[in-house]
């Protein structure tokens, strides 16, 4: 499905006022390594949310407080991922699909109309519209790309705790320069897609998972 123009989407937007319409939004299609995370969320238009916008324009601090206002106050929201196997399987693309589905199918209402981030929809039950740059446009994406965000971060951060030798809490997966090196220098992790090249090129270097996680003692 084509993308909808932005004045289309928010003329969608409004026609299904009296309906419940979800915004859908995806982090970590990019990163080397975990998981690609997706949220879904229904406002509540009586419960206005104020300061929503693109996770990436919002500082850490401002997402953690924005995530816990579109907790308590949304009518349903859900966040899913599809998981590294998955992504090597299917590939990023259908993996992030799949995702999304996983998202609004775990919601618990049933929206009329769902507004997706992006130029593509994954394949839904009820009508589904995209929007190009929909989390600065549509204050529901804009939620789901903050509960998506943060959820990602903690779970890479939580993932450095296992394998601090990567830096996962500073990158969570992207292929910064000192992730490349972490690469080269140690190999891949259970946690590293093998379909992305700098991955796979690590695994053809070392033939195997030569990293086990740090057990912690207390």
């Amino acid at each position: 499905m084509k993308a909808a123009p932005p004045q289309m989407a928010f003329d969608l937007f409004s026609d299904v006022a009296a309906d419940l319409t979800c915004g859908v939004d995806e982090v970590g299609r990019g990163p080397l390594a975990g998981p690609v995370v997706t949220a879904a969320v229904i406002l509540d238009p009586s419960r206005p949310i104020k300061g929503l916008a693109d996770s990436k324009k919002l500082t850490a601090l401002r997402r953690e407080a924005l995530y816990e206002e579109i907790v308590e106050r949304s009518l349903a929201f859900c966040i899913a991922e599809a998981s590294v196997a998955e992504i090597d399987s299917l590939n990023i693309l259908h993996a992030t699909m799949l995702a999304m589905q996983r998202a609004v199918n775990g919601l618990s209402r049933v929206p009329a109309l769902a507004l997706i981030d992006g130029n593509r929809c994954p394949v839904l039950p009820m009508h589904a519209e995209a929007v190009i740059k929909g989390d600065d446009k549509v204050p529901a994406i804009s939620a789901a790309s903050i509960l998506a965000k943060v959820t990602r971060d903690r779970q890479l951060t939580a993932l450095h705790e296992e394998f601090p030798q990567y830096g996962f809490d500073e990158h969570v997966g992207y292929g910064t320069p000192k992730h490349l090196e972490a690469l080269r220098a140690h190999g891949p992790s259970p946690h590293h897609r093998q379909s992305f090249a700098p991955v796979r090129e690590a695994f053809e270097i070392f033939g195997t998972l030569t990293v086990s996680r740090v057990v912690r003692t207390s």
